[in-house]
């Protein structure tokens, strides 16, 4: 009964998402940020092994909170219901995701490059400054689709398969690969091991990113065909393991092209292009139908969610019953 109450809590969790948004104060995302913040400052040091204990104490609060939510709750259908729900509203970020690429394709069309210069670090820590309209339509685009993959599709993923554990679990790591797993002289080793396991975690649901957004397409005038094409062809030309796969979906889905040089904390990366070279390249309109593809394909990753919990918690049943069984005849 326990999956059927999380199954609802999980749709009830997106439709709050898309709803209300983002609490302007007091989110817990930001909370966790805050704690693990005061934990860098006191565990920090150039080394594996404190990144390792970093993570490891940065992270076994949520968990702990996540399992004891669980346990108290998985016998009371309603409670159950409202804690899933809760959790998985406070660790998704569609709605913020399409309303910030709304407002940043009304910037560009009104040619205010300064404030969509601003904006644009609210999507992602690349360096704005230098960049015209193309490269500022290029840089949210490339963001959209990476968060949403992120922020929806692996934390309803792990929500599925793991409970309220696996929805916070994940917001945690991936929380704590955007703020230590970077490649650059003070992060390099310390944040290894979170950029690691954020890897791991996102290795199967962003796959299943671009599977959902390449059937998609068609949400937003593109072809599901082109998509799946792109998608397969390109997605390993990513420097990141997994990041290729929902930006390659969404380069044939949106008939663009994206990818080129791109500025992280003083350090020029050259990435690979995706999508055809002949496409089109990213612009205000472009944006549009990319917040739109975050809002349908946010709503289906809820809905096979939904079905996923059931299907996991139906086989937890089973092996338990079993297990049960063969325990009894012994």
């Amino acid at each position: 009964m326990a999956s059927v109450n999380h199954a609802l809590g999980l749709i009830a969790g997106t439709v709050a998402d898309a709803v209300f948004g983002d609490p302007k104060r007091h989110h817990p995302v930001a909370w966790f940020g805050t704690w693990a913040s005061w934990l860098e400052k006191h565990l920090y040091r150039d080394s594996i092994t404190r990144g390792a204990a970093f993570t490891l104490a940065a992270l076994s609060p949520v968990i702990v909170i996540g399992i004891v939510a669980e346990r108290l709750t998985r016998d009371r259908p309603v409670a159950h219901t409202v804690v899933s729900a809760t959790a998985t509203w406070a660790v998704l970020g569609g709605h913020s995701l399409a309303a910030e690429g709304i407002a940043m394709a009304d910037e560009l069309a009104a040619d205010k490059i300064d404030a969509a210069r601003e904006r644009l670090t609210h999507l992602c820590s690349r360096d704005p400054h230098n960049l015209d309209a193309a490269e500022l339509a290029r840089g949210t685009v490339e963001s959209l689709a990476e968060n949403t993959s992120d922020a929806v599709v692996c934390s309803l993923f792990w929500g599925a398969v793991a409970g309220i554990p696996g929805l916070l679990a994940h917001r945690g790591i991936n929380t704590l690969d955007a703020m230590v797993g970077y490649r650059n002289p003070r992060y390099e080793r310390f944040g290894k091991v979170a950029a690691r396991l954020d890897d791991a975690v996102a290795f199967i649901p962003a796959r299943l990113s671009g599977v959902i957004s390449s059937a998609l397409a068609g949400t937003v005038d593109g072809s599901p065909a082109n998509a799946w094409r792109v998608m397969l062809r390109d997605a390993r030309n990513h420097p990141s393991p997994n990041g290729g796969w929902c930006e390659a979906a969404w380069a044939g889905a949106l008939d663009t092209h994206l990818g080129g040089p791109s500025e992280y904390h003083g350090r020029i990366e050259e990435r690979p292009r995706l999508g055809d070279p002949e496409a089109p390249a990213p612009d205000s309109g472009t944006i549009r139908r990319a917040a739109r593809l975050v809002d349908t394909v946010t709503a289906a990753s809820a809905g096979l969610a939904a079905v996923g919990s059931l299907i996991v918690g139906t086989l937890a049943r089973s092996v338990s019953r079993e297990t049960a069984r063969r325990a009894g005849s012994r």
